[in-house]
């Protein structure tokens, strides 16, 4: 299961990474350029999600290229629980997951995913990995810009 969460953040950073890019201006005629300071925006959802269910929670980012993070802080019982977390777009009252942009795992300080995104309207989404026998509680905490 280690593999798979390696494989599944590096595919999200190379998708991140490559849609950035394809929004990057190479026009590098300012050469006295400052970035404007901003601050993090952190956002703590919670609920409950079913067996073969789902949770999704909207957000918006103000700050184009800045810096997202999600972290499922807690899911569970049991606490070991292996939980499906995704970020996507929300349109129409619909969370469509980015490519790459979901990975399966456990509940933990860090943030299991992580890059830079355009602003806009986004989404979390916390889901049965395939793994739960009753409803589990959980909390994600998203940090952005």
């Amino acid at each position: 299961m280690t593999a798979l969460i390696a494989i599944s953040r590096l595919m999200l950073a190379v998708a991140l990474a490559a849609a950035i890019a394809a929004c990057t201006s190479s026009d590098s005629s300012s050469s006295n350029s400052t970035s404007p300071t901003a601050t993090v925006t952190t956002e703590n959802f919670s609920g409950t999600v079913d067996v073969g269910g789902s949770a999704v929670h909207p957000f918006t980012v103000a700050l184009s290229n800045g810096q997202l993070n999600v972290i499922l802080t807690s899911a569970g019982p049991p606490s070991t629980i292996y939980e499906g977390l995704g970020i996507g777009t929300y349109a129409s009252s619909t969370c469509t997951l980015l490519t790459n942009g979901s990975v399966i795992t456990q509940a933990g300080a860090t943030a299991q995913l992580s890059g830079t995104v355009n602003a806009g309207s986004y989404c979390v989404k916390v889901y049965d990995a395939g793994n739960q026998t009753a409803a589990i509680s959980y909390t994600v905490t998203v940090n952005h810009y």
